[in-house]
Formats: structure tokens, sequence, C-alpha cells
């Protein structure tokens, strides 16, 4: 009868060791907190998260395979969206707070065949600081097509927001 509760302690150790391994370990808290997401299914594509400002989507499936356990992709929204917010390559602006990237989102996406396994998507935002415009004698802000020429020319462009993800797999795989 005393081995029951040993036998209890260490399990319930084990099962708080994976869910603790489960979550992202990252100092910042994010902008937007939200759940983990439903379970999904190998080789189902599913959303992890739209970016109307960017004109992208974020797209994940669980591939059940061993050295490349979950896709992750980018995808534009529409030809004819106009972003107001760049998305940029994580891998190349390695966001962090000190370099003025908010945390903006952390996705925690379980899988529906391993359990002990998340994909965790971090979404970074750095907000512009922009100028409000001058207004001219009608009170009204206009961009002249001939001045914005120039400033791009120049390399006067006002500054726009910009997104950025990372994906990691974390727990243990199943096998």
């Amino acid at each position: 009868m005393r081995l029951l509760p040993v036998v209890l302690s260490t399990s319930l150790a084990l099962i708080c060791g994976q869910a603790l391994a489960a979550h992202p370990k990252t100092d910042a808290k994010p902008e937007i907190t939200r759940e983990p997401a439903q379970p999904q299914a190998l080789n189902s594509v599913h959303t992890l998260r739209q970016i109307p400002e960017a004109c992208a989507r974020l797209e994940g499936m669980f591939t059940g395979q061993a050295n490349d356990p979950y896709a992750f992709a980018v995808v534009r929204t529409s030809e004819t969206c106009q972003p107001r917010a760049r998305f940029v390559d994580a891998a190349k602006v390695k966001p962090s707070e000190k370099a003025g990237w908010k945390l903006n989102d952390l996705i925690r996406v379980p899988s529906a065949a391993c359990g002990t396994q998340f994909a965790v998507v971090k979404v970074w935002r750095k907000p512009a600081s922009v100028a409000t415009p001058t207004l001219d004698a009608q009170g009204r802000s206009r961009i002249y097509l001939e001045e914005a020429r120039q400033q791009a020319q120049t390399g006067q462009m006002a500054a726009v927001p910009m997104f950025a993800a990372e994906m990691a797999v974390e727990g243990t795989p199943c096998r």
C-alpha cells in the first residue's frame, strides 16, 4: 500500500514535467493572450492566425515525420490586398525586445496524433513611429506624386510596421 503514493507522485512529476516542456520558454509576455488551439490532425493544413495589415496568413501542418514534424508557412491572403505592414523573415531580423520588437502573439498547437508534442509560433511586431502628415490650406493631408517619387529615390520613405514569426516544435515526440 505504501508503494501506491510513490508511484502516483512519480507519475504526477513526469506528467507535470512534460506539460512544462510543452510550454514555450520566453521572458516576454505576449500582447495577445490565448489558450492553446484545438489539437490538429496529421497532414491537415490549418490557419494559425491572419494578419490583415500585412496581407498574410500563417498556416501550419503536422507532418508525422521525425526530422520535420511541423510544416509552417506564411501565405499571402490576396493578390489585390494592399499591405500597410511588412512581413519579414525572423531568421534574418532576429526579433527581440532589445531590438524594438514586441512579442505580439504566442500560438500553441497540440498534435492530435501525439498529445505531448506542440507547435509553438511566436509572432513579433515592430511598430513604426509614423509622423502626422501636414495639412494643406484646405485642411487635408495629401500625397503628391512627384514629392513621393523624390522621397523614394532618396530613401526617405516613412517607416511601416513589421511582423515576423518564429516556429518551434516542443515536447516529446511520439514513436
